[in-house]
């Protein structure tokens, strides 16, 4: 494909489409890949797909590969789960819940989502989701932005207790943050310090591409 070869010189965009959730959408050829971006970051693939990537390898693909279910809160463009079936081969089921049915469409007709069988999508606000299922899960990975802005209710501590609660034994949750300013240093701090230190072990992996900040916490007990 001639557009893929000339985004190794320069991003070539190819659809772009007003969304009333994530206001810019944008998909481009880059680096011989497509991605998925907002008006001032990227959504899917490219960076946060390395972003990501470093966070499961940190876990461990080994104890990926044997876990039974996963729970993406914030599809996108579905680069982590591409992540999970392409390249760790994970063969156990994958939850994801995507509030933008813009974004679902997208993701399908440009990375082929539709086309994961383990994969079930619902759209659904991830806190509405959290609070009505009765699942539990293996690896909860927590990857939701509004352009470079993430919702509140992420650090609050009534759902930080709820996403933990949906663990199972030994299981983990995968929470991908944005750095800006010291306010979100301030923000992410306070987040560790209200994790129950008896029940779940909690670190963090600063400064990924420039402005990323990775939680990972697991359960122990």
């Amino acid at each position: 494909m001639i557009q893929k070869l000339f985004s190794y010189l320069y991003p070539i965009k190819i659809y772009k489409k007003k969304s009333a959730r994530s206001k810019i959408i944008e998909v481009t050829w880059a680096n011989g890949e497509l991605v998925l971006d907002s008006e001032n970051t990227n959504y899917s693939y490219g960076s946060l797909q390395r972003i990501l990537r470093y966070g499961l390898r940190n876990i461990g693909y080994d104890k990926v590969l044997k876990m039974d279910h996963i729970l993406v809160l914030g599809v996108a463009g579905g680069s982590v789960i591409k992540t999970l079936v392409d390249e760790i081969e994970y063969k156990g089921k994958i939850t994801g819940v995507e509030i933008d049915p813009d974004m679902i469409e997208i993701a399908n007709q440009y990375f082929n989502l539709n086309k994961i069988k383990q994969l079930k999508i619902v759209t659904d606000d991830a806190f509405e989701f959290v609070l009505k299922t009765k699942d539990k899960y293996d690896l909860i990975i927590i990857d939701i932005f509004e352009d470079t802005n993430m919702p509140n209710f992420l650090f609050e501590k009534f759902f930080s207790e709820r996403v933990c609660f949906l663990l199972k034994d030994r299981g983990f949750i995968l929470f991908n943050t944005m750095i800006l300013d010291e306010a979100h240093n301030v923000r992410n701090r306070k987040y560790i310090t209200e994790i129950n230190s008896k029940l779940y072990t909690s670190k963090m992996l600063p400064r990924i591409e420039v402005h990323n900040e990775l939680i990972i916490i697991e359960k122990v007990a």
